[in-house]
């Protein structure tokens, strides 16, 4: 039961950690520009839910608002805890609708306890899926995919779809639900031999390579030797470019992110072949995932039936304890990670 009084918190730790950005990276993010550092713990306020965090997400979008710069986000500020996805428990409730014990997802990550707006909190099933899917392949990352390929790349059946970053948490629902969903021919990149044999044997792909070994323009035109009609780019750079290269006329690309060149200190040449998108009459999107929120019921409905259906897989890479927030995150940018890479706060 909840009412508009607190719930009591005897029990509750009166202090938890919570990560904090103290120096602006310039490059690659140091361990010594965050700072973990113990802070009060209050009782919830009139509409907010104290929540302990079980799980926390870190995503290669949290570098560029590290950068004091304009984005569609604002910077994370300096001294002051970092966010992102989590999902966690609710120990104490001053809010109507949620209850003690409740599980919720909810944006105030990088933390042990996070006091949030009962408004701003889903409340997610625990016996429907692992907590940790709400953040990966039932969560942001999911409908990334699912509406960066069906929605922004227009996808339509008999299509042959390229997908770089292929092993990620995004990258590999994407291709997973071309193939689902009708796909002749899907094509993956990543960065590791262990990382394209996931790709051809659990996921699906029809072909996929190690961007390592060799230039991209080369080993996708050997994978892809009729074309593609869409691109899913997760990398940007060199891969574009050898994507522009082999899309067929009126091919689609969804710009998602970028993460070759998220640490780099000085701009990337743009494709050289940029040209080439006038005769194809290619189209290319950017996408930011919350303009597609009015897709999130039916994305749950679908995605949620292939999993129970063991049409879907995932895998998530899940470090364990706050301490490790920042290493995961550090080592997700390397992309040491398959699949999605988790925080379980919960050790």
């Amino acid at each position: 039961m909840t009412g508009t009084t607190p719930t009591p918190t005897s029990g509750i730790p009166t202090t938890g950690r919570e990560w904090h950005l103290v120096a602006r990276p310039e490059g690659w993010p140091k361990p010594e520009d965050f700072a973990l550092r113990e802070v009060p713990v209050g009782e919830p306020g009139p509409g907010q839910v104290l929540v302990r965090n079980l799980y926390m997400s870190v995503d290669p979008y949290m570098r560029g608002r590290m950068n004091d710069v304009k984005s569609y986000l604002p910077p994370f500020k300096l001294d002051h805890p970092m966010n992102g996805g989590a999902v966690g428990q609710v120990v104490a409730s001053n809010a109507e609708g949620v209850a003690v014990g409740d599980h919720v997802l909810h944006f105030a990550g990088w933390r042990e306890y996070a006091t949030v707006d009962a408004e701003h909190a889903v409340t997610v099933d625990p016996a429907a899926a692992p907590l940790s899917a709400y953040l990966g392949v039932l969560g942001m990352t999911g409908l990334t995919a699912y509406a960066g390929l069906l929605e922004v790349a227009s996808f339509k059946e008999g299509d042959v779809v390229f997908v770089s970053g292929a092993a990620g948490a995004v990258g590999s629902e994407v291709g997973q639900i071309a193939k689902l969903k009708g796909a002749s021919r899907v094509i993956g990149s990543a960065g590791s031999d262990e990382k394209v044999r996931l790709l051809t044997q659990e996921y699906g792909f029809d072909a996929a390579f190690n961007y390592k070994k060799g230039p991209v323009a080369e080993q996708l035109k050997e994978a892809a030797p009729d074309g593609i009609d869409v691109y899913f780019d997760n990398v940007g750079g060199e891969h574009l470019e050898a994507a522009i290269g082999r899309m067929n006329v009126h091919g689609r690309i969804t710009i998602c992110g970028m993460i070759a060149q998220y640490n780099a200190t000085e701009p990337p040449a743009a494709p050289r072949n940029l040209a080439l998108v006038i005769g194809k009459r290619l189209r290319i999107q950017g996408m930011l995932v919350q303009d597609h929120q009015h897709l999130q019921q039916r994305f749950v409905e679908e995605v949620g039936g292939w999993l129970r259906e063991g049409k879907l897989h995932y895998r998530e890479t899940v470090v364990k304890g706050i301490d490790s927030a920042v290493d995961a995150f550090l080592g997700m940018l390397r992309g040491e990670n398959i699949g999605k890479m988790i925080v379980a706060l919960n050790d």
